[in-house]
């Protein structure tokens, strides 16, 4: 017998392969969807009491494709397709033989669902929504509040989504060698920014929202099976890892922000530390480092350091100038500020800041200001840091971000 938590983690590992294989057979996103979900609806009640199949994954597609069939019998337009799809088998016999899967179960579907559910044709915004709930396994409730908004406006969202597939006939299918690259990096970029928002929420009370980044993390290790050879899905894995490895040190007792250079280093994950810094110096020397390796190296320097003091700084900003060289934008040029400040003084940042003064993508945003802020506060301009903390807090949209300015304005005025 097998307790119910180990049979959630069961049904979430074999779910994403399930419902590719379905999309890929019958190209109907919301009616394969509809049919995995109760294949798994049907394991979570029989499985912790009967115990788990023999071959789980087998017995879930097995159901799918039986309920799929159920569903297209019951639509009157469809009824033409019934002879095509129809399993000569009954229920009771599939739910007494789960073992009995159709030739191809053992294949895995999920790179090719996450390939779909990341198309360049979907907004990107339903690229993330979709793929947490086709591949994440994660309800639209729960995406809706992890991203703070309603749920029939994520309902909404996903389902443009699935009409958009079904309307431009998208199909569950790995792209060929010309696309391949590129579509890959559309799919490391939608976990990317699952991660990010689930390290720092962009918005609401709490700093983090834990289930977007540890699907992220869930999500970088399944594609990295998938696709071992690449380097960037492995930088990527190492990026979350050792960003991740900090989160217990990032807020405090009544859920405040505590800056990189204030945590307490001991209270970090070492076991994540660790795998991070062993994957990302195992994969830098294999071939051309992209960004998301450049990315992991930093985070390592960071890590591995045993107080904020002892930073190797000169490190961060060799590999900042690399990674403003290999992916140019204004985020890293404000890193890399930072970075040049600890190593050549505060006046040198600012300097480089004055160059994002005019950029569009950060006029509005509050982390020009908030790094301004903390490098007139390094260069002794106490009143003039107060003002850019006070300003950085006006701008900033998640609450714990913006206590902690509005805390660090009123330390120094």
């Amino acid at each position: 017998m097998t307790g119910s938590h180990g049979v959630e983690d069961l049904l979430r590992e074999h779910a994403p392969r399930v419902l590719g294989a379905l999309v890929r057979r019958h190209g109907d996103f919301d009616l394969a969807e509809d049919a995995v979900q109760e294949a798994l609806i049907a394991a979570a009640r029989q499985w912790p009491e009967q115990g788990v199949p023999d071959n789980p994954h087998g017995w879930l597609l097995t159901v799918a494709r039986r309920r799929y069939v159920d569903q297209v019998r019951g639509e009157a337009a469809r009824r033409r397709r019934e002879d095509a799809l129809l399993l000569a088998t009954p229920d009771s016999a599939l739910l007494a033989h789960p073992a009995d899967a159709p030739p191809d179960a053992d294949r895995d579907d999920s790179l090719a669902l996450l390939f779909l559910c990341c198309h360049p044709d979907l907004s990107p915004p339903s690229r993330i929504a979709l793929t947490l709930r086709a591949v994440g396994g994660l309800t639209t409730a729960q995406i809706a509040a992890a991203f703070l908004v309603p749920e029939p406006t994520m309902a909404q969202r996903i389902s443009r989504a699935k009409q958009t597939i079904r309307d431009r006939g998208l199909s569950a299918a790995l792209p060929g060698d010309e696309d391949r690259a590129p579509r890959l990096a559309e799919v490391r970029h939608v976990l990317y920014l699952v991660f990010n928002e689930g390290y720092t929420a962009s918005a609401g009370e709490d700093l983090t929202a834990p289930e977007l980044s540890g699907e992220a993390i869930r999500l970088a290790r399944m594609l990295r099976r998938l696709v071992p050879d690449d380097t960037e899905t492995a930088g990527l894995l190492a990026l979350m890892l050792l960003t991740d490895a900090r989160r217990p040190a990032r807020t405090g007792p009544h859920g405040e922000l505590v800056p990189l250079a204030e945590q307490d280093r001991s209270r970090w994950d070492a076991a994540l530390v660790a795998e991070g810094v062993e994957l990302i110096s195992r994969t830098l020397p294999r071939g051309r480092v992209g960004p998301y390796q450049l990315q992991a190296a930093i985070a390592a320097v960071h890590d591995e350091a045993e107080s904020a003091e002892a930073t190797d700084w000169p490190q961060i900003l060799a590999l900042y100038e690399l990674l403003e060289h290999a992916a140019p934008n204004p985020m890293v040029t404000l890193n890399r500020a930072v970075a040049v400040a600890m190593t050549h003084g505060p006046e040198a940042g600012l300097a480089l800041l004055d160059t994002l003064a005019a950029d569009r993508h950060l006029a509005r945003h509050h982390r020009l200001p908030a790094t301004r802020a903390h490098l007139l506060e390094l260069a002794g301009d106490l009143a003039a840091a107060a003002d850019a903390y006070r300003e950085a807090a006006r701008r900033a949209t998640s609450a714990p971000e913006r206590r902690h300015l509005t805390e660090r304005a009123r330390r120094l005025s």
